[in-house]
């Protein structure tokens, strides 16, 4: 199973991300492609704005089998650790329409914060990511900086980072991701990233699974279908608790649980394939 070289992994630890190029080829890229059939995930044909579609593993089993290739999962081991759950899938497209798309400045942690910060995202390229078609955006180092506020003076939580001195006062430390079709980035779940509109209107279109260590329980946001599935070792069935102070995204969205019902900690999904095991 194949890991990250020590030059690999003290780049991450620096930056706080990693692109890692040649993963899959194109024969296999391809089949990725014919698997995104499904109206979700491809609006962004049609759309304005960029499209995430969740739950991306419940719609074909080749997901599943993505989430745990030993050459994604193999790399992750070397960053969070041998036993390793699948958070969220989803597929993430710019828009084909020229000049529309994007999306602000965030944290992923601020989503869906944790018990610890050991939740790192893949993102699967299903085209050359570039400038011209959208690519994702990330500041550099920016994962040392602990989280960042992302709750409007009402209490709620907006999606976005509201703190804009974090990457307008770091604008030498904001890079481009560039991962060449087939190719992945890793990034920690306190990396602030976004993504610009898309230029050109060519095809941008990735596949995300957000994974975290199996000791690092979800405190609040939505539990996934798949949410709680195991892709490497087994679940030891304790929590790793890390000494920071967490405002948890309080939201409309959960109606009778402003803070989401993640309390569940495990989808129907996982539940299902993790009973197989």
């Amino acid at each position: 199973m194949p890991s990250l070289t020590e030059a690999e992994l003290a780049r991450f630890w620096e930056d706080g991300f990693l692109v890692v190029d040649g993963m899959f080829d194109a024969a296999e890229v391809e089949q990725l492609r014919d698997a995104c059939t499904e109206p979700e995930d491809t609006k962004w044909q049609t759309s304005e704005a960029a499209v995430h579609s969740l739950s991306l593993t419940t719609r074909n089993p080749i997901f599943v089998d993505l989430a745990r290739d030993p050459r994604i999962v193999g790399r992750l081991r070397s960053l969070i650790g041998d036993d390793i759950q699948l958070q969220h899938s989803k597929s993430a497209s710019q828009p084909a329409a020229a000049g529309q798309g994007g999306f602000g400045w965030h944290q992923d942690f601020a989503f869906f914060p944790h018990t610890n910060t050991d939740l790192v995202a893949v993102m699967v390229m299903l085209d050359d990511a570039t400038p011209d078609n959208g690519c994702m955006r990330m500041v550099r180092g920016s994962h040392q900086r602990g989280l960042l506020n992302h709750i409007d003076d009402d209490g709620l939580f907006t999606g976005m980072c509201r703190e804009r001195d974090a990457w307008q006062d770091h604008a030498d430390d904001v890079t481009q991701i560039t991962p060449r079709m087939g190719g992945i980035s890793i990034h920690h779940c306190l990396t602030l990233h976004g993504s610009g509109p898309n230029p050109s209107g060519a095809p941008r279109r990735g596949l995300v699974f957000q994974y975290r260590a199996d000791d690092a329980l979800q405190m609040a946001d939505g539990v996934w279908p798949d949410t709680g599935l195991m892709v490497s070792g087994r679940r030891r069935e304790h929590v790793r608790l890390e000494p920071n102070f967490v405002r948890l995204p309080k939201s409309t969205r959960y109606p009778g649980h402003p803070f989401g019902h993640a309390w569940n900690q495990e989808g129907e999904l996982a539940r299902e394939l993790n009973s197989k095991g």
